[in-house]
Formats: C-alpha cells, sequence, structure tokens
C-alpha cells in the first residue's frame, strides 16, 4: 500500500529584529546617544592635548577611566543578574548625563582643571563597569535568539554609520564654537536613550522564588562557567592578549600623530571616520554573509589587523593612514558581531550578565597597561609603538592558531 510523501515544512526565516517595536526603541535610544557620544570623543583628548600637550598625559586620562572598568567589571556582571539589565542601564545613563554636563558647564566658564577630567574618566569607567555586561545581558531579552545576529548587526551599523558622521560636525562644533558645546551635545543625547529605557520592559527574572546567593558566590558561579566552557575559556585568553597589543596604540597614538602630524582636530575627525567606516562594511558582511568557522575568521581577521597596524606610526599620508584604519576595523567588526552573537546564544540567561563581565575584563583588564606603555613608547617613538604593536599581535596569533578551541569555534 503506497502512501502519499508529506512535504517537509521549511522554516520561515526570522522576522528582521527592527520590525520589532522595543527593539526600534532601544535601537534608536542607543543610536541617538552615540551620536552624542562622537562629540564628546573627540573633543576630551583635543581638551587634554590643549592643556597639556602629553601623551603620557593623554594616557593616564585613559587609564583612569580603564582601571575601574576593569576592577568593577564582575561586580557589574553579578549586579545586572541579581537586580536587571535594564534599571543598570538607566542608572549608568543618568550618572554618565550628569558628569558631562558638569564638564560642559566648567568648560564653559574656563575653570575646567585636569584632576576634573581625571575624574570624569574614573565615573565613565564606573558606569561603563556595569552597562557593558548590562546591555550584552539585555539584548537577548528584546529579540528572539535566531534574530541575535541581526540584531548585533544593526546596533553595529547604526553605530559605524554614526562615527563615519559624527566627527566632522563635532570638529567644526568645536572649532567653531568651543568644546564645552560638544559636552552639551552628548549630555542632551543620553536622554534619548533614558526615555527608550523608561518604555521599555524588564526581562523576566530567571531566579523568581530562588535565594540569591551572596555577591561573591555569585561572581565565582560565572568565573567556574567559563572555565567549564572550553571555546569560552581559551576565546577570553586570546582576547585578553590581543588588546594589549592594540588599545595603547590605536587610544593614545592616533589622537597623538593627529595633533603631531597633521596640527588639526579634524584630521583627527577623518581617522576616526575611516575607522568607522571600515567597521559599517564589516557590520553590513556580519548582516548577510553567514560564517560557519567563526575560529578561523577570528584568526584571519587578527593577521589581517596585524599586518595594517605596523606601519601605520611611518606613513606620511592622512589617506594611507585612513585606508588602513579602513581595512583594520571593517575585519574587526565582521568578527566582533559573529563572536557576540555566538556567546549570546550560547550563555543561558540566569548567567549572561557574569559571564559577559567575565569576558569582557579579560578584554579590557589589560588594557591600563597597554595605555601606560603607549604613552612613554610614543614618547620615544611614534614609529615604534605602532610596530611593536603589530609584530607582539602577529605572535599571539600565532599561538592563538595553535589551539584546537579557537580554530573549532562554530
Amino acid at each position: 500500500m503506497s502512501t502519499a510523501s508529506v512535504p517537509v515544512p521549511v522554516p520561515a526565516s526570522p522576522s528582521h529584529p527592527l520590525r520589532e517595536r522595543n527593539f526600534r526603541m532601544l535601537w534608536a535610544g542607543q543610536s541617538i546617544s552615540l551620536f552624542g557620544d562622537q562629540f564628546y570623543l573627540v573633543a576630551l583628548p583635543w581638551v587634554v592635548l590643549q592643556l597639556t600637550g602629553s601623551a603620557v598625559a593623554m594616557g593616564t586620562v585613559l587609564m583612569a577611566a580603564a582601571i575601574p572598568r576593569a576592577v568593577l567589571m564582575l561586580i557589574g556582571g553579578a549586579v545586572t543578574d541579581r537586580v536587571s539589565p535594564r534599571k543598570v542601564l538607566m542608572s549608568t545613563a543618568t550618572a554618565r548625563t550628569i558628569l558631562v554636563a558638569a564638564i560642559a558647564a566648567l568648560l564653559w566658564f574656563h575653570v575646567l582643571r585636569m584632576w576634573e577630567l581625571y575624574l570624569l574618566g574614573f565615573a565613565f569607567g564606573v558606569a561603563d563597569a556595569f552597562a557593558i555586561p548590562a546591555f550584552s545581558s539585555y539584548l537577548p531579552s528584546v529579540v528572539k535568539r535566531e534574530q541575535l545576529l541581526a540584531a548585533n548587526s544593526s546596533f553595529q551599523t547604526s553605530a559605524s554609520v554614526i562615527t563615519i558622521a559624527a566627527p566632522t560636525p563635532a570638529a567644526l562644533v568645536i572649532k567653531a564654537f568651543g568644546q564645552a558645546w560638544a559636552f552639551i551635545i552628548d549630555a542632551v543625547s543620553f536622554l534619548f536613550i533614558l526615555g527608550a529605557l523608561w518604555r521599555l520592559p524588564d526581562p523576566p527574572s530567571a531566579q523568581t522564588g530562588m535565594k540569591k546567593p551572596s555577591l561573591w558566590k555569585s561572581i565565582g558561579e560565572g568565573i567556574a562557567s567559563i572555565r567549564r566552557d572550553v571555546p569560552l575559556r581559551t576565546l577570553m585568553v586570546v582576547a585578553a592578549m590581543l588588546n594589549l597589543c592594540i588599545t595603547g596604540p590605536i587610544g593614545v597614538g592616533l589622537p597623538y600623530l593627529a595633533k603631531t602630524r597633521f596640527g588639526s582636530p579634524t584630521a583627527y575627525a577623518a581617522l576616526v571616520s575611516a575607522l568607522a567606516a571600515g567597521g559599517l562594511v564589516g557590520a553590513l558582511g556580519a548582516g548577510i554573509v553567514r560564517v560557519r568557522r567563526r575560529g578561523l575568521l577570528l584568526l584571519g581577521v587578527c593577521v589581517l589587523i596585524s599586518i595594517c597596524l605596523g606601519p601605520i606610526g611611518m606613513l606620511r599620508h592622512l589617506s594611507l593612514i585612513g585606508t588602513a584604519l579602513f581595512v583594520m576595523a571593517s575585519g574587526a567588526t565582521l568578527a566582533n558581531v559573529n563572536i557576540a552573537a555566538w556567546i549570546q546564544q550560547r550563555v543561558d540567561q540566569s548567567i549572561r550578565g557574569r559571564v559577559v563581565s567575565v569576558l569582557v575584563l579579560a578584554s579590557i583588564g589589560i588594557m591600563p597597561l597597554s595605555l601606560a606603555a603607549a604613552g612613554f613608547l610614543i614618547a620615544w617613538s611614534i614609529q615604534w609603538t605602532f610596530v611593536l604593536g603589530g609584530a607582539a599581535m602577529l605572535a599571539v596569533v600565532g599561538i592563538g592558531a595553535l589551539q584546537r578551541e579557537v580554530r573549532n569555534i562554530e
């Protein structure tokens, strides 16, 4: 007796997250806030260099943010899992609004001193320690699991577009009206993410009816979960070493190079825009191209970055430096979006904030050392700072490529 074959239904492709109201609100609020941040990011190094003329001072301001960011990151992840990532994000955005507005007032009345910039950096570092794991933990509650890659791609795409478009207007505002207006614009922009978060719901608690462990035991659970997950653990080590090689040369070297070699905030804005343009290409590619071997993608991108990073200090034309930065950013963003989605899909909601905090700490915990070393190396030789960074990164990639766990990340 024959039976008619029943066609197997093909699963429908998930709708794009921008079709979802909650995601649209979060995306719009975050995008407007990021637009304001570009004014702050262009103005801050320029203010420091005008006050001191020192790459070491600029490096220490960045260190003032990097140290509390690293020290408090694990606590930020634990608090996120215990309280609510949405409430954590609202608290940090409120604190940033007040701080940036205060710096704007000091600049307006021409009474700003360096210790106040150190205080600003420190406070932003504290806010980052809570906001970074909170945002990564909150996003999977706003969209479906199968939408996470597109959601991360959307955020990275808008971030890249904004970072391309905003630095030049920021530099023009600073030149025409002064640095205070850059900080005023940033303070106002925070109100938009606050408004979006106010209207969004809290995610369902994963620990309803359960007795919560102590804060330190909670942190220990997050560390233990990564220790048991070999691919996550290996990725953490590779990320830490790569940040040691990159953060200082880019964070301190680029604004110093723009100031000393080209003498204009517009030149620095152009370099930031080149990074953003590369990021845009990488983000768009991540939303279109499906990568099966994400570990190999990460290693290949890191080789590309090391080759581009080394010569930057020796290049004399702004266009050539911008091209190198464009290539670096496009590859890095393609890899970052894929790895971020992989982590969000892999980790359970109940420990997501703590796991993300451990992974981010591995990436940024070594940043103070990188920033300090870059500040002193640049005082010796801007050219060798980038060469040493690229060579060290290439060595790290070689070690990472020998680890099967990294190569096999799917």
